[in-house]
C-alpha cells in the first residue's frame, strides 16, 4: 500500500517519517513554509535515536501527483479537524486509476483529535477509518518534527467508523506496527477517541496558560473534566476507562528528552507557537459544548475554554501568555 499523508504535521509527519523508515512507500501533503522546506530539506525527523532526514516526494494538492491516485492508495487525514472539510472535499472527488473516485473507493483514515472529522469524512468517502492518535510529537519548525517516545512512537488504535475492524484495518494496523507504532486494532475505536477527547479538554487551559502543574491549573482541568464526563453520560456515549487507558500503554511507551531539551506543549500549544490563526477548541471543548447543549447539561467551563483559546488563536497571542489565574477568573466571570 501507499500511504498519503494529508497533513503532514506533528503527527502526520511522525507516521509518514516512521512509515518510510518501515519500508513502505509515503507522499507528504504540505503547506506553506512547511512544503518549502519538506521539498528543499527533506523531512527531518527527531526520535529518542537521533534524527534522520527522509526525502520523500511532497505535493500540496492531488493535481501534483504523478497520475490519479492508485487502487491500493490509503489516504491518512491528519489536519486539524478545523481544516478537515476543505481536504475532504479536495481528494474526495479525486479520479483512482481504473475507474472511480477516492471517496468511492480508497481508505480514509482520520488520524486526529476529536471525534468530528470522522462524521465529515462519512459525507464524502464510503470507506472511513478512525485512529485514536496517542502520539508525542511536535512540529513547531518548517521541515522538522519530533516525537519523544520510546521504544515506540506512540499508539495508534484503528478500526472502522463508526465500528467494526476489516482487512485493510488489520492491514494498516500490521504496517505501522513494522514501523515502530503500537497499533491494536480496535472494533469500538470511538470509545478510545472519546476518552482521548476528555484527556484533550487540557489542550486550551495549556496553550493560553502553559504547563499544567499547579493547583488552580488543575482545578480548572478537573471542572471542564467533570463537566465532559456528564456529556458524555447524557449523550449515552462510552469512553475507554482510565484503567483500560494505562493497561495498554503501561510499560509499554515512555518519553525521553530529544537533544537534552524537554519537549514543548501538545497539538493547540504548537498551533498559537507557530502563529496558524486558528486552534481546535471547537472540537475539543467545543464537542463537550455541543453535547451538552443537545442532552441539557451546562458546560460554562467548557465554553469559556473555547471563546479564550479561539481569541488568542484569532489574535495570535503568544502560547502560554496568559497567568492562570486570570484564566480562571476569566472562566468564573463566564
Amino acid at each position: 500500500m501507499r500511504y498519503i499523508i494529508i497533513g503532514a504535521g506533528a503527527v502526520g509527519g511522525t507516521i509518514g517519517g516512521r512509515l518510510a523508515e518501515g519500508g513502505h512507500e509515503v507522499v507528504l501533503v504540505a503547506r506553506g513554509a512547511h512544503h518549502d522546506a519538506l521539498r528543499t530539506g527533506g523531512l527531518r525527523l527527531t526520535t529518542p535515536e537521533g534524527t534522520r532526514t527522509h526525502q520523500l516526494p511532497v505535493i500540496q494538492s492531488p493535481d501534483e501527483l504523478d497520475g490519479p491516485l492508485r487502487p491500493d492508495d490509503v489516504l491518512i487525514l491528519s489536519v486539524k479537524t478545523q481544516d478537515s472539510t476543505a481536504a475532504l472535499d479536495l481528494w474526495s472527488a479525486r479520479p483512482v486509476a481504473g475507474g472511480g473516485t477516492a471517496g468511492e473507493l480508497l481508505p480514509l483514515v482520520c488520524a486526529q483529535n476529536g471525534v468530528e472529522s470522522e462524521r465529515l469524512a462519512l459525507r464524502r468517502f464510503l470507506r472511513v477509518y478512525a485512529m485514536c492518535v496517542w502520539l508525542p510529537a511536535t512540529h513547531t519548525e518548517p521541515g522538522a518534527v519530533s516525537a519523544a517516545a520510546t521504544p515506540v512512537s506512540g499508539m495508534l488504535h484503528v478500526g472502522q467508523y463508526p465500528s467494526g475492524a476489516d482487512d485493510t484495518a488489520r492491514a494498516i494496523a500490521a504496517d505501522l506496527e513494522k514501523s515502530r507504532f503500537l497499533a491494536p486494532v480496535a472494533p469500538d475505536v470511538m470509545r478510545w477517541k472519546y476518552a482521548k477527547l476528555l484527556s484533550n479538554l487540557a489542550n486550551a487551559i495549556e496553550a493560553v496558560s502553559g504547563v499544567i502543574d499547579g493547583d488552580e491549573a488543575k482545578s480548572l482541568l478537573g471542572r471542564a473534566l467533570a463537566e465532559g464526563r456528564a456529556a458524555l453520560t447524557a449523550a449515552g456515549i462510552e469512553a475507554a476507562s482510565p484503567a483500560e487507558q494505562a493497561a495498554a500503554r503501561d510499560g509499554r511507551i515512555t518519553l525521553a528528552p530529544l537533544d537534552g531539551a524537554e519537549r514543548g506543549g501538545g497539538s493547540s500549544w504548537q498551533s498559537l507557537s507557530r502563529g496558524t490563526g486558528t486552534i481546535e477548541a471547537d472540537y475539543l471543548n467545543g464537542e463537550i459544548a455541543l453535547l451538552g447543549r443537545l442532552h441539557g447539561v451546562p458546560t460554562p467551563v467548557n465554553d469559556a475554554l473555547q471563546r479564550v483559546a479561539n481569541t488568542f488563536a484569532r489574535e495570535r497571542r503568544p502560547a502560554g501568555s496568559l497567568p492562570v489565574a486570570e484564566l480562571a477568573a476569566m472562566v468564573d466571570a463566564r
